[in-house]
């Protein structure tokens, strides 16, 4: 093979330079957050569907006010296109995105494999999550792994990204860089062990911390209070998860199946008193991020809005909580020889 025969790599890599000073992994989403603006994350809903011209369809809306997309992993325990498939296009359109893995479905070995993988596509957030049972998805039949809890996932990623090495103490010859996330439930009993839940994810090695929906922020504000008493704000990037309800049917069913979900009776009387519970159901939204922007400790929302999406930019924009900033907008067609997030944008802040 001569030298014009070698494979060479493609312009669309991305760069895999050592992070900034003070940061583990250089993404955008980091780079907002320690410069201590207001993060937006959203969640994409992966299609069911091998054509990627539907999820960048989807992610769309999202891109236009998010620092990242999260991409799910088989949330419900129900089959879609997978997290790492979603992150590397979106990654390679240049959009920040999250890398949602859930330890029901792969051991192990499998998972680490995957997360340099994901690193080697240039996708540099990760959030860890043990996942849903699979009794509950459509699936009931297939065998749950749960090698791994999200505790010790944390800890295995932090392993490969610190020390460079596998959990068997094999060396790795580039490390992912990774900033690592987490989930909490902050409106769910026990109320009193949800912040100590929190401390344990921080130090198996959590950067950052999506909440699932905050519909009462009363009790969001003392679990924030009991999370700055110990300190864990300063250790932590805490993102709210807040969404519009679309009918009072709806919300209902949400408390009544979706584990961790806290809906207040007032809420759900609200919506199912408006002429337009959509509508209703997003002024909430728009007015729960306006609250919870102010809470002390808080560094930013995310926004999960089921087959709602097309919506996200909107809601976000009218809430106000990004104060005139805006997230870097990339193009997302394939065809237009796009880039990765770490390709060709310095350090530094999105729209700055």
């Amino acid at each position: 093979m001569n030298e014009d025969q070698q494979l060479k790599p493609e312009p669309w890599l991305p760069s895999y330079d050592d992070p900034p000073p003070g940061h583990v992994s250089g993404s955008r989403l980091e780079r907002v957050l320690r410069s201590g603006q207001f993060a937006v994350t959203a969640e994409l809903n992966p299609p069911d569907s091998a054509d990627p011209a539907d999820v960048f369809e989807a992610a769309r809306p999202l891109a236009e006010v998010a620092d990242a997309i999260n991409a799910t992993d088989a949330s419900g325990a129900n089959c879609h296109m997978s997290s790492i498939g979603i992150c590397s296009l979106l990654t390679r359109a240049g959009h920040g995105t999250i890398y949602q893995i859930s330890c029901r479905d792969r051991n192990r070995i499998a998972i680490q494999g995957d997360v340099l993988g994901a690193a080697a596509m240039g996708v540099r957030n990760v959030l860890c999550l043990t996942g849903d049972g699979v009794g509950v998805g459509d699936q009931p039949g297939a065998k749950p792994v749960f090698d791994l809890d999200s505790l010790s996932l944390l800890r295995t990623i932090r392993t490969m990204r610190d020390e460079g090495t596998f959990l068997s103490g094999r060396r790795i010859t580039r490390p992912p860089r990774m900033f690592l996330g987490a989930a909490e439930n902050p409106c769910v009993p026990p109320l009193d062990w949800r912040p100590e839940r929190l401390a344990k994810k921080v130090e198996a090695g959590a950067d950052f911390i999506q909440t699932n929906y905050i519909f009462d922020v009363p009790v969001f504000e003392r679990f924030m209070a009991r999370v700055r008493d110990l300190g864990l704000e300063r250790r932590v990037f805490i993102l709210a998860g807040v969404g519009p309800l679309a009918s009072a049917r709806a919300a209902r069913w949400m408390r009544s199946n979706v584990p961790g979900i806290h809906i207040p009776d007032a809420v759900i009387e609200r919506i199912e008193k408006s002429a337009k519970p959509a509508e209703e159901g997003k002024r909430l939204c728009i007015e729960l991020m306006q609250q919870i922007r102010e809470i002390p400790g808080v560094a930013g929302v995310h926004v999960m809005a089921y087959r709602r999406e097309h919506e996200v930019s909107e809601i976000v924009a009218e809430s106000g909580v990004l104060k005139g900033r805006v997230p870097e907008r990339r193009r997302t067609p394939v065809t237009k020889e796009p880039v990765g997030e770490n390709a060709v944008e310095p350090a530094g802040i999105p729209g700055k």
